[in-house]
Protein backbone atom coordinates (compact mmCIF):
# COMPACT_ATOMS: atom_id res chain seq x y z
CA UNK A 1 0.00 0.00 0.00
CA UNK A 2 1.24 3.33 -0.97
CA UNK A 3 2.23 5.75 1.98
CA UNK A 4 -0.02 8.52 2.78
CA UNK A 5 1.76 11.17 0.85
CA UNK A 6 2.32 9.30 -1.90
CA UNK A 7 -1.55 8.17 -2.16
CA UNK A 8 -2.22 12.29 -1.05
CA UNK A 9 0.03 12.90 -4.43
CA UNK A 10 -1.70 10.29 -6.63
CA UNK A 11 -5.55 11.62 -5.72
CA UNK A 12 -4.53 15.22 -6.46
CA UNK A 13 -3.30 13.80 -9.97
CA UNK A 14 -6.57 12.31 -10.57
CA UNK A 15 -8.41 15.20 -9.93
CA UNK A 16 -5.94 17.25 -12.41
CA UNK A 17 -7.43 14.85 -14.86
CA UNK A 18 -10.39 16.57 -16.05
CA UNK A 19 -9.50 19.64 -16.31
CA UNK A 20 -6.26 18.59 -18.32
CA UNK A 21 -8.28 16.63 -20.50
CA UNK A 22 -10.46 19.44 -21.20
CA UNK A 23 -7.66 22.50 -21.64
CA UNK A 24 -6.34 19.50 -24.50
CA UNK A 25 -9.56 18.63 -25.89
CA UNK A 26 -9.81 19.65 -29.75
CA UNK A 27 -12.59 22.42 -29.97
CA UNK A 28 -15.32 21.34 -32.05
CA UNK A 29 -14.93 23.00 -35.89
CA UNK A 30 -17.66 25.28 -36.99
CA UNK A 31 -19.25 24.18 -40.35
CA UNK A 32 -17.62 26.38 -43.07
CA UNK A 33 -20.74 27.98 -45.32
CA UNK A 34 -19.45 26.99 -48.59
CA UNK A 35 -20.17 30.66 -51.25
CA UNK A 36 -23.28 31.87 -51.27
CA UNK A 37 -23.37 31.84 -55.04
CA UNK A 38 -20.11 30.87 -56.39
CA UNK A 39 -21.56 30.65 -60.02
CA UNK A 40 -21.93 34.90 -59.62
CA UNK A 41 -18.57 34.89 -60.51
CA UNK A 42 -19.06 34.06 -63.93
CA UNK A 43 -22.61 34.61 -64.81
CA UNK A 44 -23.99 37.40 -62.50
CA UNK A 45 -27.16 37.23 -61.07
CA UNK A 46 -29.75 39.48 -62.38
CA UNK A 47 -32.93 41.34 -61.17
CA UNK A 48 -36.37 40.89 -62.70
CA UNK A 49 -37.02 44.90 -64.15
CA UNK A 50 -39.75 46.72 -65.61
CA UNK A 51 -40.72 44.06 -68.63
CA UNK A 52 -41.19 41.94 -65.88
CA UNK A 53 -43.91 43.83 -64.49
CA UNK A 54 -45.58 43.82 -67.56
CA UNK A 55 -44.76 40.43 -68.77
CA UNK A 56 -46.70 39.65 -64.99
CA UNK A 57 -50.06 41.10 -65.96
CA UNK A 58 -49.98 38.79 -68.75
CA UNK A 59 -50.18 35.24 -65.95
CA UNK A 60 -53.36 33.71 -66.40
CA UNK A 61 -56.03 31.47 -68.09
CA UNK A 62 -56.92 33.35 -71.55
CA UNK A 63 -59.42 32.02 -74.14
CA UNK A 64 -58.06 32.45 -77.64
CA UNK A 65 -59.13 33.76 -80.86
CA UNK A 66 -56.77 32.84 -83.71
CA UNK A 67 -56.97 34.34 -87.14
CA UNK A 68 -54.83 33.71 -90.58
CA UNK A 69 -54.63 36.03 -93.07
CA UNK A 70 -53.98 34.43 -96.11
CA UNK A 71 -51.28 35.74 -98.36
CA UNK A 72 -53.26 35.85 -101.46
CA UNK A 73 -56.13 37.68 -99.76
CA UNK A 74 -59.33 36.02 -99.46
CA UNK A 75 -61.38 34.72 -96.28
CA UNK A 76 -59.29 34.86 -92.73
CA UNK A 77 -58.84 31.17 -91.23
CA UNK A 78 -60.48 31.30 -87.72
CA UNK A 79 -59.77 28.99 -84.82
CA UNK A 80 -60.06 29.00 -81.13
CA UNK A 81 -58.21 27.41 -78.06
CA UNK A 82 -56.83 28.18 -74.91
CA UNK A 83 -53.59 29.57 -73.39
CA UNK A 84 -52.29 29.33 -69.54
CA UNK A 85 -49.57 31.97 -68.87
CA UNK A 86 -47.17 31.73 -65.66
CA UNK A 87 -44.11 33.53 -64.11
CA UNK A 88 -41.50 31.17 -63.96
CA UNK A 89 -37.61 31.40 -61.95
CA UNK A 90 -38.64 33.91 -59.73
CA UNK A 91 -40.36 35.93 -61.92
CA UNK A 92 -37.76 36.18 -64.71
CA UNK A 93 -39.99 34.83 -67.49
CA UNK A 94 -43.45 33.98 -68.94
CA UNK A 95 -44.31 30.77 -70.12
CA UNK A 96 -47.45 30.38 -71.80
CA UNK A 97 -49.05 27.13 -72.80
CA UNK A 98 -51.31 27.02 -76.30
CA UNK A 99 -54.09 24.48 -77.15
CA UNK A 100 -55.82 25.12 -80.55
CA UNK A 101 -58.78 23.42 -81.43
CA UNK A 102 -59.15 21.76 -84.79
CA UNK A 103 -62.01 20.93 -87.20
CA UNK A 104 -62.14 18.38 -90.04
CA UNK A 105 -59.63 20.40 -92.17
CA UNK A 106 -57.06 20.40 -90.02
CA UNK A 107 -55.87 18.64 -86.61
CA UNK A 108 -55.79 20.15 -83.29
CA UNK A 109 -52.27 22.27 -81.84
CA UNK A 110 -50.49 22.86 -79.34
CA UNK A 111 -47.76 25.71 -79.01
CA UNK A 112 -45.38 26.63 -76.10
CA UNK A 113 -43.53 30.06 -75.93
CA UNK A 114 -41.23 31.32 -73.43
CA UNK A 115 -40.32 35.25 -73.06
CA UNK A 116 -37.63 37.03 -71.03
CA UNK A 117 -36.51 41.04 -70.42
CA UNK A 118 -32.86 41.75 -69.41
CA UNK A 119 -32.61 44.81 -67.37
CA UNK A 120 -29.41 45.95 -67.97
CA UNK A 121 -29.53 45.83 -71.97
CA UNK A 122 -33.18 46.37 -72.27
CA UNK A 123 -34.39 43.74 -74.69
CA UNK A 124 -37.05 41.11 -74.73
CA UNK A 125 -35.99 37.84 -75.82
CA UNK A 126 -38.46 35.22 -76.87
CA UNK A 127 -38.41 31.23 -77.64
CA UNK A 128 -41.22 29.45 -79.85
CA UNK A 129 -41.81 26.19 -80.58
CA UNK A 130 -45.23 23.85 -81.34
CA UNK A 131 -46.46 20.51 -82.61
CA UNK A 132 -46.95 21.71 -86.28
CA UNK A 133 -43.02 21.77 -86.37
CA UNK A 134 -39.51 21.25 -85.48
CA UNK A 135 -38.06 24.50 -85.84
CA UNK A 136 -37.60 27.01 -83.10
CA UNK A 137 -39.27 30.51 -83.05
CA UNK A 138 -36.43 33.26 -81.63
CA UNK A 139 -37.43 36.79 -81.46
CA UNK A 140 -35.67 40.07 -79.78
CA UNK A 141 -36.99 43.36 -79.11
CA UNK A 142 -34.87 46.41 -80.73
CA UNK A 143 -36.07 49.61 -79.77
CA UNK A 144 -36.93 51.16 -76.47
CA UNK A 145 -39.50 50.16 -74.09
CA UNK A 146 -42.31 52.06 -73.47
CA UNK A 147 -43.91 50.44 -70.86
CA UNK A 148 -46.90 49.05 -72.78
CA UNK A 149 -46.25 47.19 -76.03
CA UNK A 150 -43.69 44.51 -76.64
CA UNK A 151 -42.47 44.51 -80.27
CA UNK A 152 -40.34 41.53 -81.66
CA UNK A 153 -37.99 40.84 -84.64
CA UNK A 154 -37.56 37.67 -85.97
CA UNK A 155 -33.92 36.21 -85.35
CA UNK A 156 -32.01 33.35 -87.23
CA UNK A 157 -30.21 30.56 -85.72
CA UNK A 158 -27.09 28.75 -87.97
CA UNK A 159 -27.54 31.64 -90.71
CA UNK A 160 -30.33 29.93 -92.50
CA UNK A 161 -30.58 31.51 -96.28
CA UNK A 162 -34.24 31.24 -96.24
CA UNK A 163 -35.25 31.60 -92.85
CA UNK A 164 -38.87 33.50 -92.40
CA UNK A 165 -38.50 37.12 -91.52
CA UNK A 166 -41.43 38.42 -88.77
CA UNK A 167 -42.66 41.39 -86.56
CA UNK A 168 -44.77 41.17 -83.62
CA UNK A 169 -46.14 43.13 -80.81
CA UNK A 170 -48.36 42.49 -78.10
CA UNK A 171 -50.25 44.68 -75.89
CA UNK A 172 -53.00 45.34 -73.90
CA UNK A 173 -57.04 46.17 -74.85
CA UNK A 174 -58.31 46.92 -71.89
CA UNK A 175 -57.37 44.77 -68.78
CA UNK A 176 -58.44 41.60 -69.54
CA UNK A 177 -57.92 41.74 -73.17
CA UNK A 178 -54.52 40.98 -75.13
CA UNK A 179 -53.70 41.19 -78.34
CA UNK A 180 -50.71 39.65 -80.31
CA UNK A 181 -50.08 40.63 -83.78
CA UNK A 182 -47.46 39.00 -86.53
CA UNK A 183 -46.62 40.28 -89.38
CA UNK A 184 -44.29 39.08 -92.30
CA UNK A 185 -41.29 40.87 -93.31
CA UNK A 186 -40.56 40.77 -97.28
CA UNK A 187 -37.17 41.17 -98.25
CA UNK A 188 -38.00 45.08 -99.61
CA UNK A 189 -39.10 45.20 -95.64
CA UNK A 190 -42.43 45.48 -96.25
CA UNK A 191 -45.05 43.95 -93.75
CA UNK A 192 -48.09 42.05 -94.38
CA UNK A 193 -50.44 41.27 -91.24
CA UNK A 194 -50.23 37.12 -90.98
CA UNK A 195 -51.64 36.27 -87.86
CA UNK A 196 -53.59 37.89 -85.11
CA UNK A 197 -54.08 36.44 -81.24
CA UNK A 198 -57.11 38.05 -79.61
CA UNK A 199 -56.63 36.68 -75.65
CA UNK A 200 -59.31 37.14 -72.94
CA UNK A 201 -59.02 36.99 -69.78
CA UNK A 202 -61.15 33.49 -68.11
CA UNK A 203 -59.64 33.72 -64.81
CA UNK A 204 -57.66 35.82 -62.19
Amino acid sequence: MPSKPLRSLLLASLGALPTLVACHAPTPSTPQTPSSDAQAAVEPRSAPGAGQQLLARMAGDWQVEKTIHRRSGGEPVRSHGTCRQEMVHDGRFLRSEFVFDGDASRAASTGTGVIGFDPATGVFTSFWYDSRSTRVSVRQSEGAFDGEAIELVSRTIGGEAAARRSHTTTRFDGDDRLVHRQWSVAADGSEQLFMELVLTRTGS
